[in-house]
């Protein structure tokens, strides 16, 4: 460790080397030659994740825009986790569809940089460069596959509504400024709690035009609309990766800004994110019923989870700001496994994600299923997996913070989500396959990033203790 400034932003560059050299990589490579790029990686990815440890505690501050708390350390731990998994199940669907590894893995490295930055600034224009950085990367990696039209569709409207939201969140860190007269976070929070600002427009326009671009990102009512097609378009596992790298990405930058520099305001925008989470958690189960297709399926999935975090971000007590850390792990781990099941199972020519390719999978691919249900049952937030402890903790803090119209809303609709992942489980387990069944070979690497999954969701449902703990602690230094 060089100093205090170089400490903080030590995790990214680790993520960064790591991209440059699957670059280069890349391009030194013969045609025949198979060089495992993915382990470069996995390497800067592991460096990123053990400096977030020996960084805990220590409240680095990198150039007075970037600060190693133990919030940002937690987001960026959980990062490095969904990179590291990301890139094992990858191995596979880019041996089988063709696609150059190389560019596939800087794109996902880059991608996590922004993230990790995104998660850690403490100034709004840097917020936003972090969120242009991520958000080129995935749009490129939606059509990673070029002679996919889906894929390609899908990334053109994901680019232009993500364009119109940058332009909300620009605009909204100009009135901010304008009213403020700065972007630091800490200098916006001191401002606007020494003055009487209450009823003053400016604050207010630049409240919502902040919002409108988090809603995007996280995929609330009504910013969601990019988010089914997207998730349809895209690659499984680059699915998964947007479904919960770019979440979680999002919601620490969310909490952040809104939990500390417009914290003053929380009168004005709390009813705002009530009525935000109650029509996501509605929409997002309701249509989810609906679904034939299983990336569908779990894109309205991912949209009811945004709203039940958004529940932890209106409560905003201190067991809230806990749970939203633990439930973004306990939902990175699940949803990615979840994914990563359909990217292991699909072929160059047939995606095999609709609900009928799954029937019968327990007597084709036991393990398969009997993962996949373990992944479903998290979602739905049955014990005694993480998505129980996750949902009960995000739950209880909205009682104990007098929301309790967001707590039951919450879940009736979780009791309703229930219902159509249940019903991928009767698909697999008491359905008849109408054709053949799915021959694919799984490889170690995609099994064993399986397996940690699994663990993960176990762990956390059954010893969650050691992390709410964690998650208690790192929070509770910032806001």
């Amino acid at each position: 460790m060089f100093n205090t400034q170089i400490d903080a932003i030590v995790p990214m560059l680790c993520v960064t080397l790591a991209a440059l050299a699957s670059m280069t990589a890349e391009a030194l490579r013969g045609k025949d030659e198979r060089m495992p790029i993915g382990l470069l990686g996995i390497v800067g990815l592991v460096f990123a994740a053990v400096a977030s440890v020996l960084l805990w505690g220590r409240n680095a501050n990198g150039f007075g825009v970037i600060v190693a708390d133990n919030f940002g350390l937690f987001v960026t731990f959980l990062l490095a986790l969904i990179g590291v998994l990301t890139i094992m199940f990858s191995s596979q669907v880019l041996e089988r569809d063709g696609l150059p590894s190389g560019e596939y893995y800087a794109l996902v490295l880059f991608s996590i940089v922004g993230m990790m930055m995104m998660a850690t600034a403490t100034d709004l224009l840097v917020v936003f460069i972090a969120l242009e950085v991520l958000s080129l990367a995935v749009y490129v990696l939606t059509a990673i596959r070029r002679d996919h039209l889906p894929g390609t569709e899908a990334a053109f409207k994901y680019f232009l509504l993500g364009a119109f939201s940058s332009a909300f969140f620009l605009y909204g860190i100009a009135f901010t400024y304008g009213v403020t007269g700065s972007t630091r976070l800490a200098a916006v929070g001191s401002y606007l709690s020494a003055q009487s600002m209450a009823s003053n427009p400016m604050v207010l326009l630049a409240l919502g035009l902040l919002l409108v671009g988090f809603a995007f990102k996280i995929s609330a009512v009504p910013f969601h609309m990019w988010t089914p097609d997207a998730y349809e378009g895209a690659p499984a596992i680059v699915t998964g990766f947007m479904s919960t790298g770019v979440k979680a990405a999002a919601f620490a930058a969310f909490a952040r800004v809104f939990l500390s520099a417009f914290e003053p305001f929380k009168a004005e925008w709390a009813p705002v994110l009530s009525l935000i989470a109650i029509a996501t958690m509605v929409l997002g189960t309701v249509v989810g019923v609906a679904q034939s297709n299983l990336k569908r399926m779990l894109a309205y999935s991912s949209i009811a989870h945004g709203g039940y975090l958004l529940v932890g971000l209106v409560a905003a007590n201190q067991v809230g700001k806990a749970a939203i850390l633990f439930y973004l792990l306990a939902y990175s781990v699940t949803n990615l496994a979840a994914f990563g099941v359909i990217a292991l199972l699909g072929t160059r020519d047939k995606a095999n994600d609709s609900l009928r390719d799954y029937a019968g999978l327990w007597h084709t691919r036991p393990a398969l299923a009997a993962l996949m249900t373990v992944c479903l049952l998290s979602l739905g937030g049955l014990p005694p997996t993480a998505g129980f402890i996750g949902k009960w903790y995000i739950f209880s803090a909205a009682v104990s913070a007098g929301y309790y119209g967001l707590a039951v809303i919450g879940m009736l609709t979780s009791v309703i989500s229930v219902f159509f992942y249940l019903r991928v489980v009767v698909m697999m387990y008491m359905a008849d396959r109408d054709g053949e069944p799915v021959q694919v070979r799984i490889t170690g690497l995609g099994m064993a990033a399986l397996a940690v999954s699994i663990a993960a969701i176990f762990y956390l449902g059954v010893l969650p203790t050691r992390v709410l703990d964690l998650a208690a602690s790192s929070i509770a230094t910032i806001f």
